[in-house]
């Protein structure tokens, strides 16, 4: 607390953004994108440009800057292990002022929400304003005792996919048009991918983990079965995207995702022959390009994971957004 104390109002106010992970704000907005895309309902209008901007904020900063405060209040003792330079366990802000910034953000994200749902009004509000209550509530029981969802893969992944990847798309789909069926179906493939993701993410706090007593799937079956585990997941996600496309008569778009999937699959052969130093070639796409914004890890696993991941979420974001896209085309109103 003294140490706390000590520290200028500016250096407080960076360990408090800092607590937020501005980083990971970024995180859910592909899914954002997709969904407005596939409503087919914004117009280039200053009202539907600043309905973007909140559902932004409400996700952004605000509701995945809580899930990250809330989990560091929870998580003090893993984080002296796994990452002891942020802010709660290096002593820049002490425990009680990290709870008042988790309660500060959690009401703003919740009072959006509120916001759009008497703006919207309907069933589409009614969609935005249970969305994000709900994604708020399993970010909360995702870190805190008695649940604590992220003991356990099982439970952690899952609801990790709902909170950044399908309730995102629900809700921006919401905002400009009402939620069709190719809308829950794109919504959930964001769900998939995003739970495939965060179990190689798991890499990076494997010691803590054990330590902790949690389960990752990284502690239970070991890297490269994660590896195996993950990939199923990714390429059943193309897989059903691809067909999806084929289905909904984007002909061209199927033929590309399966290229993208192909490319995938080449690569996660790499990956599973060497599962710590695999895909090299892209170090320098991590380390000099999108490191400050994927982050970087002394696990060497969990590099790997960050080298797959630059060439994944580039063919799966451009697939995803062109699908959304198309379907968001078709409902477009003259």
């Amino acid at each position: 607390m003294a140490a706390s104390a000590s520290i200028g109002l500016t250096n407080k106010i960076r360990a408090h953004l800092e607590l937020l992970d501005p980083v990971t704000w970024l995180s859910g907005f592909p899914c954002l994108a997709a969904g407005v895309m596939a409503s087919g309902g914004m117009r280039g209008t200053l009202h539907d440009y600043l309905l973007l901007l909140l559902v932004f904020l409400m996700y952004g900063p605000f509701g995945t800057g809580f899930s990250q405060s809330v989990n560091d209040v929870f998580d003090l003792e893993l984080d002296r292990v796994n990452e002891p330079s942020r802010p709660i366990p290096s002593g820049r802000l002490s425990e009680k002022e990290g709870l008042w910034n988790s309660i500060i953000v959690l009401l703003l994200a919740a009072a959006i929400g509120f916001g759009l749902w008497l703006h919207i009004g309907g069933m589409r509000g009614w969609i935005i304003l249970i969305s994000i209550l709900s994604a708020l509530f399993v970010a909360y029981i995702y870190s805190a005792p008695p649940l604590k969802l992220k003991k356990n893969i099982l439970a952690s992944a899952p609801a990790v996919g709902f909170s950044y990847g399908f309730v995102t798309f629900l809700s921006a789909n919401a905002l400009f048009g009402d939620i069709r069926p190719e809308a829950l179906w794109l919504a959930g493939l964001n769900f998939f991918m995003t739970v495939a993701l965060i179990i190689l993410n798991d890499f990076k706090s494997v010691e803590g983990d054990k330590e902790g007593g949690l389960k990752s799937l990284t502690v239970m079956i070991g890297a490269r079965n994660t590896f195996l585990v993950s990939f199923f997941i990714i390429d059943a996600v193309f897989g059903v995207m691809a067909w999806l496309a084929y289905t909904w008569s984007f002909v061209g778009l199927s033929y590309f995702i399966l290229a993208g999937l192909a490319i995938n699959m080449f690569i996660q052969m790499q990956l599973l022959r060497d599962p710590k130093g695999g895909l090299s070639f892209v170090n320098m796409a991590v380390d000099d390009g999108f490191g400050n914004a994927i982050g970087k890890s002394n696990v060497q696993e969990h590099n790997t994971f960050l080298r797959f991941q630059v060439v994944n979420n580039i063919i799966f974001m451009i697939s995803n957004l062109v699908l959304a896209g198309m379907v968001g085309m078709q409902y477009i109103q003259p």
